[in-house]
């Protein structure tokens, strides 16, 4: 007789079923966000941050010789100099502050990734630089100075909701010295068109990112074509819990950007290709505005 597969109860294929189900429902846009999870757990905060520090790759981080050449542009572009006033929104480990005070800026950086901030002030403390540095979610952050400069780099003005996008442009023309500027990256419309949906499924997705145990992950991507939006959602099964990540990428075309800002009394100045002042690419995936007090 050839061997047969065991038979699987009924109520455990309808559980399976849906399961399954739940991992590739589409959520509505923004329904869900697990920015905060993704950067203060444990095993998770611990593989961004090698990601950050990864100086070949365009991971987390871009790579160690494009934020050379960024930091060089800006200091050029933006008349840095001593005393000059920067605040670096979503700073990770210091990869910008920390070469930009080096050109004796005052650098504020803001970051909820604990694990990040550690690394930031010890590079810091060996160089002898003086950097402020504020442990929690930027949405919230608040303070009486005022900045020559905010950055929010790596698109990460992308992965807010449109609320939670207005509210952070609101705050950065509060918090704008006379003749501040704002520079931060985003996706293009370019980006979007190269987007498909699909559910992938792999042991130990991305090589144990998730969780240093045994676990079995899907990603799930969806494309929300009348919102100018994506989302990869991952869901990692291990044995003792079911976790689900929700990374959402908004895009943008100059005309839809020059919008939000103008909803904030900001104004854009110059666009350009990247944060390094790459000239700006009609076809390009992604692009920088340099913006102002309206």
């Amino acid at each position: 007789m050839p061997n047969r597969e065991p038979c699987v109860p009924a109520e455990d294929c309808a559980r399976l079923t849906a399961f399954l189900e739940g991992v590739c429902a589409r959520p509505k846009p923004f329904e869900r966000r697990t920015t905060r999870e993704l950067w203060t757990d444990e095993h998770t905060s611990r593989k961004m941050l090698e990601s950050h520090l990864n100086a070949t790759g365009d991971g987390a981080s871009r790579s160690a010789a494009f934020i050379a050449r960024s930091t060089d542009w800006i200091a050029k572009r933006f008349n840095v100099g001593p005393g000059f006033r920067i605040a670096d929104f979503g700073c990770g480990p210091g990869l910008y502050t920390t070469p930009l005070a080096r050109k004796g800026c005052r650098v504020t950086g803001i970051d909820f990734s604990e694990r990040s901030l550690d690394h930031a002030r010890g590079m810091a403390s060996a160089e002898g630089l003086t950097i402020a540095y504020a442990n929690r979610d930027y949405l919230g952050f608040d303070t009486a100075e005022r900045f020559d400069l905010i950055l929010l780099i790596t698109c990460d003005y992308c992965a807010l909701s449109p609320d939670d996008r207005a509210a952070l442009l609101r705050k950065f023309a509060a918090l704008l010295a006379d003749g501040g500027h704002v520079l931060f990256d985003v996706y293009s419309l370019n980006a979007l068109a190269r987007r498909s949906e699909a559910t992938d499924f792999s042991p130990d997705l991305l090589d144990g990112f998730w969780t240093a145990e045994r676990s079995f992950g899907f990603r799930s991507s969806f494309v929300y074509a009348p919102e100018r939006l994506a989302l990869d959602k991952y869901t990692i099964v291990e044995a003792g819990r079911i976790r689900k990540i929700f990374n959402w990428f908004q895009h943008f075309s100059p005309e839809s950007l020059a919008e939000e800002l103008a909803g904030a009394g900001l104004a854009v100045e110059t666009l350009y290709g990247d944060v390094s002042g790459a000239p700006f690419d009609p076809a390009g995936t992604e692009f920088a505005v340099a913006a102002c007090r309206a």
